[in-house]
């Protein structure tokens, strides 16, 4: 399983509503309506407030007079929630939502045409199958990156080599157990992190991927993740919490976001992270329009904004992420260097299972595979001590 998510898992998905898409797009860019309102992740549009340094919205905001209004999510589950809910124009999707958004009607084709940038765009992203249904492209993409291994250098001598500091009990190199030290991701789709993990320790249980899951393989997941939650002091998804526990509450590894790392060790706090040897899951995000948006204008001058270099560069620096267009690593309107998305990941971009959303038929079957909405109940009962 690669990042070509030419699985089962998202054929089945395209294919419940393939056919069904709306192909009505934009055909033309007017004057902007005065504002845009975005639904994002932590750290992804920022105007200064954090970082002086890093801010791509005012310039924007100068030049087209569309005022930019973020409103952050935590988690995949709760950016589908906000957009079908509505009120927003635009979204920063990962794979685990923008599928869902799609097969919701919750979003529209984007019309690539009347953004110019689009030709600077990644070509392993242009025709990505978690925007692009039936040839209707459905977004832009953002950036994309891995979930890391996050660690407090005080607490461990070398990198760790394995994810199991965050899945079995052990003593680390400080002395100290793992108990109580160790944190998890606040979302569904961290039972993919155990199946990742399950790959590599038991190929035995024959997972081809850890989004498309049988009965069997499924249960050894949970299974896992029951053992993990004797360890785990928080389940994490404000990725500002998350940071402040590992500063003042004790907490040593976990998974986490480039994004985190990068603020911490900007502090000089003892952080680094690793990509340890079962490899790592990831996260390919996509600038999604609402069905129903108010601005689409605004909507349009920001996806087309989003695509300069400069802002990729910047961003990619901020986040620790990879950009979506290559000239951004390398062509000194940013901060970033060709070594900096080295170090973020660019050769890895085969390597990393990007999230999507579990659906029953895959490519072990129809109906052979556990579904999303199971995924959801069970982990909140995982996290619940059932």
């Amino acid at each position: 399983m690669t990042h070509r998510l030419k699985s089962g898992s998202a054929l089945a998905l395209v294919m419940a509503f393939a056919g069904q898409v709306a192909l009505a797009q934009v055909t033309e860019v007017g004057p902007g309506e005065g504002q845009v309102n975005i639904v994002a992740w932590p750290g992804y549009i920022e105007r200064g407030e954090t970082d002086a340094a890093f801010d791509w919205v005012t310039k924007f905001e100068e030049a087209t007079g569309c005022m930019v209004n973020v409103k952050t999510a935590n988690t995949s589950d709760e950016m589908v929630a906000l957009m079908n809910e509505g009120g927003f124009d635009l979204v920063t999707a990962s794979g685990d939502a923008s599928l869902r958004l799609i097969a919701g009607k919750r979003v529209q084709p984007v019309n690539v045409d009347l953004i110019p940038s689009w030709s600077t765009v990644d070509d392993r992203l242009k025709d990505a199958p978690w925007h692009t249904v039936d040839g209707v492209h459905y977004g832009t993409p953002y950036m994309w990156g891995p979930n890391v291994l996050m660690y407090n250098t005080d607490a461990f001598a070398e990198a760790p080599t394995s994810w199991n500091v965050v899945f079995e009990e052990m003593t680390l190199a400080d002395g100290q157990s793992n108990k109580g030290r160790v944190q998890a991701y606040d979302g569904p789709i961290h039972i993919a992190d155990a199946a990742q993990y399950l790959m590599f320790h038991k190929p035995e249980l024959g997972i081809t991927s850890p989004y498309e899951l049988n009965e069997d393989q499924y249960a050894a997941a949970l299974d896992l993740l029951r053992q993990q939650r004797q360890l785990v002091s928080r389940y994490w998804h404000d990725a500002f919490i998350q940071m402040d526990d590992f500063k003042n509450e004790g907490v040593v590894a976990s998974g986490s976001w480039p994004f985190q790392v990068n603020l911490l060790k900007a502090e000089g706090q003892p952080i680094a992270s690793t990509i340890p040897q079962e490899g790592a899951t990831g996260w390919a995000d996509t600038t999604m329009m609402h069905v129903d948006a108010a601005n689409p204008n605004c909507s349009y001058m920001w996806m087309e904004h989003t695509l300069s270099s400069n802002l990729q560069s910047d961003l990619s620096v901020w986040f620790g992420a990879v950009p979506s267009v290559p000239a951004a690593c390398s062509d000194g309107r940013g901060m970033q260097t060709q070594e900096g998305c080295d170090a973020n990941g660019l050769a890895d971009f085969e390597k990393i299972r990007f999230w999507t959303t579990p659906v029953s038929n895959c490519t072990q079957g129809e109906g052979a595979c556990v579904p999303y909405y199971r995924w959801v109940s069970d982990y909140i009962g995982v996290i619940g001590g059932r």
